[in-house]
């Protein structure tokens, strides 16, 4: 995936050029360039009003102790809408709209933290079975239900520990069973 997104980064500033040459022949040159400076504009004026909001409403949460009213990512949506708003180009522009404005932005918050669930699922699924790969128990898995990294629920190492075995090495290395025997001092 982060090939394609590559290529399609590179691929963008050919076909702006290309959709302002195919705007340009339908509307002509001076509307095109008017089209461009007044995205430009309104995407300054949307960055200005955004980082005042976003600037006002973190203020406020400091001030008072509460988070801020909004979240974060509307104000995120608009900030980046206002970016692409600047870029000069159709395409950038039409994704900034998108962000920018209010009747687009639900549906695109929606999109956006269903993408995020699914991305720390796969990532909490890869995670376990890096874990379990690794010989540590996963909470949940144990026979003890909830026991997180292999403890018994006294707190102590695992019944297995218990019984003498020895647990597969782990990326901080290899334990030791072991005892530490006080020095005779009289001896002198």
């Amino acid at each position: 995936m982060p090939i394609l997104t590559v290529l399609a980064l590179m691929a963008l500033p050919f076909v702006e050029v290309w959709l302002m040459i195919v705007v340009g022949g339908r509307i002509g040159v001076p509307w095109t360039l008017a089209a461009l400076v007044a995205l430009m504009v309104l995407g300054v004026a949307v960055l200005r009003r955004a980082g005042t909001q976003a600037f006002r409403d973190a203020d406020e949460a400091l001030r008072s102790g509460r988070q801020p009213r909004g979240g974060l990512l509307d104000p995120l949506m608009l900030m980046a809408g206002g970016v692409l708003l600047v870029i000069p180009g159709f395409l950038t522009a039409a994704v900034g709209l998108l962000l920018v404005l209010p009747f687009t932005r639900p549906l695109l918050r929606w999109a956006f933290a269903g993408w995020a669930q699914r991305r720390m699922r796969r990532m909490q699924d890869r995670m376990e079975e890096e874990l379990l790969a690794q010989g540590v128990r996963v909470p949940g898995q144990g026979p003890f239900g909830q026991n997180p990294f292999g403890q018994s629920p006294s707190g102590g190492a695992g019944a297995g520990a218990a019984r003498g075995e020895e647990r597969p090495a782990t990326s901080r290395g290899r334990v030791i069973q072991g005892r530490f025997e006080p020095e005779d001092d009289t001896k002198d």
